[in-house]
């Protein structure tokens, strides 16, 4: 039986993952071991690792981060406290391949640590870009200490080519997360207003704001324009959590403020994955900086008020309204989603990550992959070979 070990550091690459986890777990012939860290550990995120468990995946290694703090120092400690407990995890659990997702901070460290044991390591999302985020060095970085690469679309398999990869290595999968719509049941309007606490009609707005964390020290700012734009928005309002990232200790404490001001707004911080699409399926705009918006919200036909340079390089679609940070961009980009033109103007559209089939290409590769040397000793190679 081959073991993949599968590091999640938060709710939002855990239902990313959930599919290929079911299909790892479904096969015989694979083991699937789930190294939990960051946000997941945390009583002030959810201690979402509980979550893992009930869904019936052995958490093989529990990795605590210390986030104790969001200040750049807090963020680089977390970061060298990750490398000493992954190592210590591996050298007591060593998966045959280990399969990561991204570009976090922790995610880094999961990988980093993976290097001298020589474990080979199949990244996720690779080859994209957020120009907003330190999240865009550590993406590339990862992308160079792993051996196997699904990437959501042709162009972001060209960009991990561009940094030396061997195509042999480079398979398009499309976004996994897409994989969840073909197999979850969503809620219904009911169902959601009775999670939620609040009516989906008129139909919400899903909000999400992110640190951009190469802007952190904007970030209270950041958290005041949106609201300033949103307090004039006659819905109800659905925040979801900020990321354990630099600054975001001040956007929540901004929404928490917010909310208790106001009767048809709610903060939760962890609604899970299946109602998160669920509240996607019925909401009437996304606005905020989640990757969410730039990859699962085009199967939803969903507008997305994306706010600054978070998510600035990632594929677009027709239903992305880029903004600025400014409370008047913000206010007229959702005034924009909510006209019934451009909702209407949306229909048709296909999601440009994929077909909801990425699990099963994944998977696949992850359990005939040869385990070899060849694997895991690398060739660079050079723009002039590939006819660059």
């Amino acid at each position: 039986m081959r073991t993949i070990g599968v590091v999640t550091v938060g709710r939002s690459d855990y239902g990313i993952y959930l599919p290929i986890l079911r299909r790892m777990q479904a096969d015989s012939a694979l083991k699937p071991w789930v190294f939990a860290s960051g946000t997941h550990l945390s009583a002030d995120f959810g201690m979402t690792v509980r979550d893992i468990e009930k869904d019936g995946f052995e958490v093989r290694e529990r990795v605590d981060l210390e986030l104790v703090s969001d200040t750049p120092e807090g963020i680089a400690h977390s970061m060298g406290v990750g490398v000493v407990g992954f190592a210590a995890a591996y050298e007591r659990s060593r998966p045959d391949i280990l399969v990561v997702l991204g570009d976090r901070f922790d995610m880094f460290a999961a990988v980093a640590a993976a290097l001298p044991f020589k474990i080979p390591v199949a990244h996720l999302h690779g080859g994209e870009l957020t120009r907003g985020a330190i999240d865009d060095a550590l993406r590339h970085a990862i992308t160079k200490m792993s051996h196997l690469h699904f990437v959501a679309t042709e162009d972001y398999a060209h960009r991990v080519m561009q940094l030396g990869e061997e195509p042999r290595r480079v398979m398009v999968s499309g976004a996994p997360s897409l994989d969840n719509l073909r197999a979850m049941k969503l809620f219904t309007a009911e169902e959601m207003e009775r999670l939620v606490g609040l009516p989906m009609d008129p139909a919400p707005l899903l909000v999400t704001l992110h640190p951009v964390t190469l802007e952190y020290e904007k970030a209270a700012w950041h958290a005041e324009e949106l609201l300033a734009a949103l307090a004039a928005v006659d819905r109800p309002l659905v925040f979801t959590g900020t990321n354990a990232d630099t600054g975001g200790r001040s956007i929540r404490r901004l929404i928490d403020d917010f909310v208790g001001r106001r009767a048809n707004a709610r903060f939760v911080e962890n609604l899970g994955t299946c109602a998160y699409f669920s509240l996607m399926k019925h909401a009437a705009a996304m606005v905020g900086n989640s990757s969410s918006g730039m990859i699962e919200a085009a199967s939803f036909e969903l507008p997305v008020v994306n706010i600054g340079l978070r998510q600035d390089g990632r594929v677009r679609d027709a239903n992305i309204i880029d903004v600025g940070h400014g409370r008047a961009e913000i206010a007229a980009g959702v005034a924009k989603a909510l006209t019934p033109t451009f909702r209407s103007s949306l229909r048709g559209m296909k999601n440009p990550c994929g077909d909801g089939h990425a699990s099963e290409k994944i998977v696949e590769r992850l359990k005939t992959v040869t385990l070899d040397n060849d694997l895991v000793m690398k060739r660079f190679v050079d723009a002039k070979s590939m006819g660059g």
